[in-house]
């Protein structure tokens, strides 16, 4: 019978803060990812408050350097939009200055050009004659990406004319 092995849990908190630090070299995370990551590796409150706060300090975890990152990342590679982003930065526990800093660097005009391309691109894909299910299918679909409600009637409507 195989031998099944259990997660290593790390009692010398030295140890686990440079384990951390590669692990937030490696990629941008939030504090809250951090502190998941420490109680799964098996510290104790004390000391992963003490980790992050050493983590802050030498630079290897920032709020608003993840933050924008995430949000820069999310849109470019996976179009979504700000309503999305903003409930997934939220789960992540980001601060409201962050989370506005982070999403006022997408720019107004690249986000509708995004908005109209990702509905373009869906139109051709969807296989629908009434004119009103398509919008409606369309309207479904920008809206699961995370666009504005407003802003997707607007670019609906802008399309009919």
């Amino acid at each position: 019978m195989p031998e099944i092995k259990t997660p290593l849990k790390l009692t010398d908190p030295y140890l686990a803060l440079m384990k951390l630090q590669s692990w937030c070299a490696y990629q941008e995370r939030c504090q809250q990812d951090v502190r998941n990551k420490l109680y799964e590796l098996g510290m104790w409150e004390e000391a992963v408050e003490n980790i992050i706060v050493k983590l802050i300090e030498d630079n290897f975890l920032n709020e608003e350097r993840f933050a924008m990152a995430f949000a820069r990342g999310k849109f470019n590679i996976k179009k979504w939009g700000r309503v999305k982003i903003k409930q997934e930065l939220k789960q992540k526990r980001v601060s409201e200055y962050c989370l506005k800093k982070a999403l006022q660097q997408i720019d107004e005009i690249v986000y509708l050009t995004t908005l109209k391309k990702i509905m373009e691109i869906k139109r051709k894909l969807i296989k629908e004659k009434s004119p009103i299910k398509l919008k409606f299918k369309l309207m479904n679909y920008a809206l699961s990406k995370g666009y504005e409600k407003d802003l997707v009637f607007d670019v609906l409507n802008s399309e009919d004319k």
